[in-house]
């Protein structure tokens, strides 16, 4: 006996038997148990979708005789054992005449084929005509089939199969019922696979089943065929290796790796895997195309878990490396890889181009540049590069100390400190000669956002037509800069719910979430571990172990980076714990740093318009030209500015 192919002999012969498409399968049964039968069905989709073969098992469905020969024998369920079961499953069906429409399509065939619809049927109980790729048809055969398709004798059914409905004329359509088959997901085709090799006696791998379930692109027949071309191929077995040589296909384990070599921050690591990837001369662009797809999914994989699909066979190690990175890397590595990729035609070779496309993601993340040693004063949100170099203690600064020892040492105190047990001392303040210039305003830490104070500064005028926080001063002097600008920057007013009072966190006492909001805006945070650690309140301090609290529709930015981040900021500001973050309904109560500092913006922005509203300049244009002033527009004078 000649061997039968996978496909073929695995074809399903009930509807039961079939893989997938359950939409239309739940359609055909009810309708056959019902009896609400139409006389025009047509079947849509890709190539091995499973078209013909519904087709065949509703014909099936029609005329199986397992229960009499009149219409009350019509089941969703044939026997597969009478004389009608067996002859359409082999094919000799006198009754189910099955059309190639590719090779007739003149209107000549057409027409000689409805010569016979008239008569009954020979041996069933329906006669089935199932013209497969029926879009072939010329636009005469369609004329010629319309009256036909639109009214035809009650012993006669129409089934239609096409890969493209789009050129059917829409009378055509407009007669049939339409079942439109989806592509097979991997998994379903994975599955499949498994029973139908399990049942075959061959030895498989799984990862060699996810190849070739990507290979066939949704299509269960191209998936069977490529199963017999792996079993020959690998002399009765399905292996990953065979599989991949026979596909010549990427394989997924290299693409990772170079994923864990750019969460590990590697770069020689990287280029060892990109030189064992090159041995097997790859595709570089397709090397490249794959990695930007492996970005992709993981950040789904970090912002909604559950969508992250399994067409590879690898969402757990995707769920694990999205862990490593942050959604700020992800997203720059995505955006580099997809314009490395249309650098490459301009790139000497498709290897450099991807070795450069590499680096540059390594070199251009925010941690990727060290701060240098040597930098005179730390920039304004220097800490938001990354976590620090050193957890060293800050250097006291004396009176002969340099500018950059000085900058840190003129935070407020009540954030600042070197050791959990040493106490920084207040400096000196010292006058500065008239030679001498003050430090740069960048080069000062950030005090925390304050309310606008409710004296009335000097306004100096501006070019810009801006709604201005404060009235112009009547009685104000402007005084000389005699101290640095750190020394004339206005005390910070304690926050409504934080006591500002409190001693210098991780020296005096255990960390409280009134010190947590007092020394925020101090730690340096940026990005998405800002956002993260904003919308975080204390629960607890016992010395060893600092719990904090975050809102539950945060809980996809939780990742271990940021939390490191946030452990490293704490204990350059003597708050040496270890950090837990869980997720939780924030008391109503408590003001998360988030909450306090749109409180505040509110404020100031209220302050600010009723200073405006209060501004006799103001109440002029008002009496005078009608004027408005629009609220929205209005933007409070910085909380640091000086008057």
């Amino acid at each position: 006996m000649s061997y039968q192919v996978l496909a073929r002999k695995w074809r399903p012969r009930t509807f039961h038997e079939l893989v997938g498409q359950e939409h239309v399968q739940r359609a055909l049964v009810n309708a056959l148990d019902q009896g609400r039968l139409h006389h025009a069905y047509l079947f849509t989709g890709t190539r091995g979708v499973g078209k013909t073969t519904l087709a065949r098992i509703l014909a099936k469905c029609l005329n199986c005789t397992a229960k009499g020969y009149d219409d009350e024998g019509i089941t969703s369920t044939p026997c597969g054992e009478c004389a009608s079961c067996v002859a359409i499953d082999e094919g000799r069906f006198v009754d189910l005449i099955e059309v190639d429409a590719a090779s007739r399509t003149k209107v000549e065939d057409t027409r000689e084929l409805l010569d016979n619809v008239q008569y009954s049927p020979t041996q069933g109980r329906y006669k089935v005509y199932l013209i497969d790729e029926v879009h072939m048809l010329s636009t005469s055969s369609f004329n010629a089939l319309l009256k036909t398709l639109e009214e035809p004798p009650p012993h006669v059914k129409f089934l239609l199969a096409t890969t493209d409905p789009q050129k059917l004329p829409a009378t055509v359509l407009s007669r049939c019922l339409q079942f439109t088959l989806k592509h097979m997901p991997p998994e379903r085709i994975v599955g499949h696979l498994a029973k139908v090799l399990e049942a075959e006696s061959v030895p498989f791998e799984e990862s060699a089943l996810w190849l070739l379930g990507r290979a066939a692109e949704g299509s269960m027949r191209d998936a069977m065929s490529l199963t017999d071309q792996a079993i020959a191929f690998g002399q009765g077995r399905v292996e990953h290796a065979d599989v991949a040589a026979m596909l010549g296909t990427l394989d997924q384990r290299h693409v990772l790796a170079l994923v864990e070599a750019l969460a590990e921050v590697d770069a020689a690591r990287v280029l060892a895997e990109l030189a064992a990837l090159a041995e097997r001369a790859p595709d570089f662009a397709a090397v490249l195309d794959e990695l930007t797809a492996v970005l992709h999914r993981l950040a789904i994989a970090q912002m909604v878990p559950d969508a992250l699909d399994n067409g590879h066979g690898d969402r757990e190690a995707l769920l694990q490396l999205a862990a490593c990175f942050t959604a700020e890397d992800v997203q720059l590595y995505y955006q580099i890889g997809i314009q490395g990729r249309g650098d490459m035609e301009h790139a000497p070779d498709l290897r450099t181009a991807l070795e450069m496309t590499l680096l540059r993601m390594l070199a251009f993340r925010p941690q990727g540049v060290p701060k240098p040693a040597s930098t005179p004063l730390p920039l304004r949100g220097a800490g938001r590069q990354g976590a620090p170099a050193s957890n060293a203690p800050q250097t006291v600064p004396g009176a002969s100390g340099s500018a950059s020892s000085a900058a840190p040492s003129e935070a407020p105190s009540a954030v600042l400190a070197a050791e959990p047990s040493a106490v920084v001392p207040e400096p000196e303040p010292r006058e500065t000669p008239a030679s001498e210039e003050p430090p740069p305003w960048e080069a000062l830490p950030e005090p925390p956002p304050v309310p606008a104070p409710p004296a009335e500064p000097h306004l100096e005028p501006t070019s810009e037509p801006q709604a201005v926080a404060q009235p112009r001063g009547v009685d104000a002097e402007p005084q000389p800069l005699t101290k640095p600008m750190a020394d004339s920057l206005p005390e910070a007013p304690a926050p409504a719910r934080a006591s500002s009072t409190a001693p210098a966190p991780g020296m005096e006492g255990l960390f409280g979430h009134a010190e947590w909001l007092a020394c925020f805006e101090s730690l340096g945070l940026g990005g998405l571990t800002r956002n993260l650690a904003a919308n975080c309140v204390v629960e607890q301090d016992d010395g060893e172990v600092l719990r904090m609290r975050l809102d539950p529709s945060l809980s996809a930015m939780r990742a271990d980076i940021h939390l490191e981040r946030m452990r490293d900021a704490l204990a350059t500001h003597g708050i040496v714990r270890r950090l837990a973050v869980e997720e939780g309904t924030l008391p109503e109560e408590v003001e998360t740093p988030r909450q306090q500092a749109e409180r505040l913006a509110a404020e100031r922005h209220a302050e600010a318009v009723a200073a405006l509203q209060r501004d006799p300049n103001i109440q002029k244009l008002q009496q005078a030209f009608g004027a408005r002033l629009v609220e929205s527009t209005v933007k409070p004078a910085d909380a640091g500015a000086s008057s």
